[in-house]
């Protein structure tokens, strides 16, 4: 967040990061001309399928068409042919091109259609036996008029010891004819019809992608200097309205984080200038009167370096703490172990005498170093705020390692519970800078608790107060 609300303030917000490499050649162009050319292939690839399978099932259906037709004929003749009647002429079926033919076992024609009267044997497919179903084939290369390819039906007819075949040959020629007719209709038509499905889709796509075009002109224009502006979101809940929302609750958190940054440095400024200038003041009157003796300031001096020091290293600790993403180093800890060490250091210091209850010991995972100046911290506040003792104990409930801490101090209001952990934060009357407190020791215990996935509270404890850590337990 401190790097993001860093560029920011730098004025990069509608910058793009560098591409990584070189693109492929068609992720260059822009998603509208993507998105339309993508959706324009699929139209196309489905409609010449379509049109695939409509040329295919309309030449299949024209064809079994032709199918029952030459059975029908082929088993009124062949009916005929059972009861002994004639046939000859046989019966014209309209079109000058179809041909039907009866011949015996010997390959002669006995009877024929009016146009092919005189004709050889034009089929010599195999026929179906008497009183089935006439097979049909096709037939190509017949020598008649200028068609040539017929389909064929043929059955068996007559008695037995005369059997006659009748072939019933329909041409095919009118099929493959309107075959031709509806594959160049279509031929023509599909292009118009992809051109106009390429219009609409890059009609639609523009629609589509204008309020996100709209969102990204807005966003460019926020600055750093006002990042309290919010994009307009569209009047409908769909999926650029939820990406709107999203990047205004960035923009808040931004926002947020900017002013947290922004007061967290003039807090900073103004918590060091009050011992840098204790410290200049004292070396000007040593460098205006270089004779005198300074011993007597030394001591003074001395509070101010070591005020100063502590405030840089909590200064330190905060902006490493903000700086740290994910989890923090992870090492198994005894807590019991650090909080007595701890404890112990507190000994030989004076001022209020500092107890330990009960310590359960604890294992827990996490930075040493960072969970250590946190109890310090906890520490350090108690028995700065504390008349007479300070009482801790450790114990663990639920998975979690709880650290209390009590003081008999003049406790901390209900209302400043939670502000007494925010940065650069004291209370009136004790808890001012004259008790030597910068106001960070407390924001810093709350940002390491949160980082190893814990919480620190103010809770009611009596008299004075009561600070619990909350962490959780190494599995």
């Amino acid at each position: 967040m401190r790097d993001t609300a860093a560029s920011m303030a730098s004025g990069d917000i509608g910058a793009a990061p560098p591409p990584r490499g070189p693109l492929p050649r068609w992720r260059r162009f822009s998603l509208r001309v993507r998105l339309t050319v993508a959706a324009t292939v699929v139209a196309a690839l489905g409609l010449s399928l379509a049109a695939t399978l409509l040329v295919v099932s309309q030449r299949a259906s024209l064809i079994h068409g032709l199918d029952d037709n030459a059975r029908q004929r082929a088993l009124i003749i062949a009916a005929a042919l059972d009861k002994g009647r004639a046939v000859q002429p046989l019966p014209a079926s309209g079109a000058g091109d179809d041909a039907a033919q009866v011949v015996d076992r010997h390959g002669r024609v006995i009877a024929a259609s009016a146009n092919v009267a005189g004709e050889g044997a034009l089929f010599h497919t195999r026929a179906a036996a008497p009183g089935s179903e006439p097979s049909v084939h096709t037939v190509r290369g017949v020598p008649l008029g200028s068609q040539g390819t017929y389909r064929v039906a043929a059955v068996s007819a007559g008695p037995a010891h005369s059997r006659k075949t009748v072939y019933v040959g329909l041409a095919t020629a009118q099929v493959e004819h309107s075959i031709g007719r509806l594959t160049t209709e279509l031929a023509v038509g599909l292009p118009v019809l992809t051109a106009l499905l390429a219009a609409a889709g890059w009609h639609i796509t523009g629609r589509a992608l204008g309020p996100v075009e709209r969102l990204r002109r807005q966003a460019d224009e926020i600055t750093a200097t006002d990042l309290h502006r919010r994009l307009d979101l569209p009047p409908h809940a769909d999926e650029v309205w939820r990406l709107g929302s999203t990047l205004n609750d960035l923009l808040a958190r931004l926002d947020e984080a900017t002013t947290r940054q922004r007061k967290f440095v003039a807090d900073a400024a103004h918590e060091l200038r009050s011992p840098v200038a204790a410290v200049r003041a004292e070396l000007e009157t040593a460098t205006r009167h270089p004779h005198a003796d300074a011993s007597a300031r030394l001591p003074e001096l001395l509070e101010e370096t070591v005020r100063l020091g502590r405030l840089v290293d909590d200064l330190v600790r905060l902006a490493r703490l903000d700086a740290t993403s994910g989890t923090p180093r992870e090492t198994e800890i005894d807590l019991d172990d650090l909080v007595a060490a701890e404890v112990r250091r507190l000994h030989s210091r004076p001022g209020a005498a500092v107890t330990c209850g009960h310590l359960r010991p604890a294992r827990i995972r996490g930075d040493p170093d960072a969970l250590s100046r946190a109890v310090r911290n906890l520490l350090d506040n108690a028995v700065r705020y504390a008349r007479h003792r300070v009482e801790v104990t450790l114990e663990t409930a639920g998975g979690e390692a709880v650290l209390c801490v009590r003081d008999d101090g003049v406790g901390i209001p209900p209302a400043d519970r939670e502000r007494v952990f925010d940065r650069f934060t004291r209370l009136d009357d004790a808890r001012s800078r004259d008790a030597g407190g910068s106001g960070l020791g407390l924001a810093i215990v709350r940002d390491v608790a949160t980082h190893h996935g814990g919480r620190v509270s103010v809770e009611d404890g009596g008299p004075g107060a009561l600070l619990v850590l909350r962490l959780p337990l190494a599995p």
